[in-house]
Order: structure tokens, then C-alpha cells, then sequence
């Protein structure tokens, strides 16, 4: 497995000097050594891949072999996570970014017992560092917290899944139901308390369908990286 270093200049050839806080976690933190295979990207799909030919004390030059564009998947995941408890907001930001979400907006539900943060500085970092240890190409984005109304404009018209304990349909079910050119799939997730009744009906009326995960009942900072797979799994992304 290559390391993964985001830099916000992506070089495409010659030898590039990795500097600052990302030098610092490959030398001091991965131990990174000579001729060692590495990946760089800009978090935004482009990329480089080279291989590590000298190390400082705090830089290493890494001479570019390769470079390139990942795409985006063909059907994008927003995640609608209602904000959990202390620091369960940050792990929630941790697994849906490793199941690979492209956007996730923090909500603040009826229930949520978690503290609203709007723009909080300290979960895009949570969502860039996850990035990095997923090697994945593209950071998602992570909007500022917003409130039932703002979401309902958000979802109007789109294909949007909300999982709920009591729904007679699989998460699978649902998400082959939309169509094959549906390029982008809501997932609304609820918080430690549940999702209030109007808030279900004020979903539905917006056009969300809901869903279910199978009988085990996961923590709501959970339930997201399980919910994406299989969304990505019925939509043969995985």
C-alpha cells in the first residue's frame, strides 16, 4: 500500500520537495525510506505517484513517475448526518469518508444531543485526514450545519434514502429503485434519539423514501459507512 500525501500544487513530473506538516508525517510518523513508492494529490481527483529519493530532516524529494485524474463515480453520496454525541461527530465524519462519500452536511435534528459547530474548522480536518489513510483522490466536502428547513431545499427533487428502523423496504431495495442515470443519492441518518415523526413526514413530503439496515439497530455515527455500501454495492459501484 502506497502512502498518500494531499498538497494543494500537484507537480505531473521532475522532483518535488514535500515539505512542511505532510514531510513531517512521512518522516517522523510513517517512516517513509529511499526508492519507497508514494501517491500525491491535490484532494480534487488529480494525482501523482514517484518514488521517494531523498530525505531530510524536514523535506523529502519524491521523483514523479506517474500522474493522472480519477473521476468521480458515476452516482455521488451526500450524507445527511444528524450530529451524535462528544466525539462521535468526528468518527462519523471518519467512516462515511472511508466508505468514500463525496459530501456530507452535519444536521442539527429535533434530537441531536451533539453541539452545533456551524463551520467547525475541526471536521473538514477530521474528513482530510481520513482521506489519507483511505487513499482516496477526492476530500469530501464538508458543509457547515444545517437545519431541517435547509435540508428539505437541499433533497427537493433528488433521490434521497432515510434510514428508519421501522421501514418495510431494504436499504438495497431502494437504492436499485432509482434510476440509472441518478447521478447523486441523499442519505439522511438519524440521530442517538431517533427521528422525530414530523421530521419523517417532512422528508417524505420532500420525496425521500425510507429504508432499512436489516434487524441489527447501529449507533448513528455507524450506520453511515454501512448504509454506503450498500448503496454502492446496489448501485455496482463496488
Amino acid at each position: 500500500m502506497y502512502s498518500l500525501f494531499l498538497i494543494d500544487s500537484l507537480p505531473t513530473s521532475g522532483t518535488y520537495q514535500l515539505t512542511g506538516d505532510e514531510a513531517h508525517h512521512a518522516i517522523k510518523v510513517l517512516r517513509v525510506e529511499m526508492g519507497e513508492r508514494v501517491h500525491l494529490s491535490d484532494g480534487k481527483g488529480n494525482w501523482a505517484s514517484g518514488t521517494v529519493s531523498a530525505i531530510e530532516k524536514k523535506s523529502l524529494a519524491i521523483d514523479i513517475k506517474e500522474a493522472g485524474f480519477e473521476a468521480p463515480e458515476a452516482t455521488q453520496v451526500i450524507a445527511i448526518q444528524a450530529i451524535p454525541k462528544g466525539d462521535r461527530v468526528r468518527e462519523a465524519i471518519e467512516l462515511l469518508t472511508e466508505a468514500g462519500v463525496d459530501e456530507i452536511a452535519p444536521w442539527q435534528a429535533h434530537r441531536s444531543i451533539g453541539k452545533s459547530e456551524k463551520g467547525s474548522y475541526k471536521w473538514r480536518v477530521a474528513a482530510r485526514e481520513a482521506t489519507k489513510q483511505s487513499r482516496r483522490f477526492w476530500i469530501p466536502t464538508v458543509h457547515d450545519v444545517a437545519t431541517t428547513k435547509e435540508l428539505l431545499t437541499m433533497i427537493s427533487g433528488s433521490a434521497c434514502i432515510l434510514l428508519h428502523e421501522s421501514a418495510t423496504h431494504k436499504i438495497s431495495e431502494v437504492a436499485q429503485s432509482f434510476g440509472a442515470n441518478t447521478s447523486k443519492i441523499y442519505l439522511i441518518i438519524g440521530p442517538e434519539g431517533g427521528i422525530t415523526d414530523s421530521e419523517i413526514e417532512l422528508f417524505v413530503a420532500a420525496g425521500a423514501k425510507i429504508a432499512h439496515l436489516g434487524r441489527p439497530i447501529l449507533r448513528s455515527a455507524h450506520a453511515g459507512i454501512a448504509a454506503i455500501a450498500a448503496i454502492k454495492s446496489a448501485r455496482g459501484i463496488w
